[in-house]
């Protein structure tokens, strides 16, 4: 197997987690006791992240009515932004140290979002205010479960192409 075919079979992995972390942030918007479970059904099938994203559609009913503990909603999130970053930064860093430029313009943009929010400290839920911006967290966690999906089989086609030249040779 060529470099190139391990490069996007770790970036397939670790899309896999930044797509666990995604459906982690929209579900912990809810109170759902069975949450858990979502953690095994995206390992499973990349499809079952979507299905399991149509449940959001109920999460601002719940949180309003309030049966979430805004402190205790922002600990369990607040805990995961930083690494969600990261290792997104480290999959973009080893593309570009590669030189997969199709790859690398393709994540620069949530790269810059990303950066942008940590650098203005702006990364952070605050417990005061995440009812009034319960929306504009939930369709950013939206849109990037939309775009690590879609990467994820970007990364997956990639990884074949990859394996499929490699063999060729």
């Amino acid at each position: 197997m060529s470099g190139e075919a391990w490069l996007y079979l770790l970036a397939v992995l670790i899309n896999a987690v930044n797509l666990f972390l995604q459906v982690f942030f929209t579900i912990m918007y809810s109170d759902l006791e069975w949450y858990v479970l979502v953690y095994i059904l995206p390992i499973v099938s990349p499809v079952s992240v979507v299905v399991m994203e149509s449940n959001q559609l109920t999460i601002p009913v719940r949180s309003r009515s309030d049966y979430i503990n805004p402190i205790d909603l922002c600990n369990r999130l607040n805990a995961y932004i930083v690494p969600e970053a990261a290792v997104h930064a480290f999959l973009t860093f080893l593309f570009i140290i590669n030189g997969y430029w199709v790859a690398i313009v393709l994540n620069l943009p949530l790269l810059a979002f990303n950066a942008k929010k940590i650098y203005e400290n702006q990364h952070l839920l605050d417990a005061t205010e995440i009812f009034r911006k319960l929306n504009v967290h939930k369709k950013e966690s939206f849109i990037k479960l939309g775009f690590h999906l879609l990467m994820f089989f970007f990364y997956l086609y990639s990884m074949i192409v990859a394996l499929i030249r490699d063999e060729s040779h």
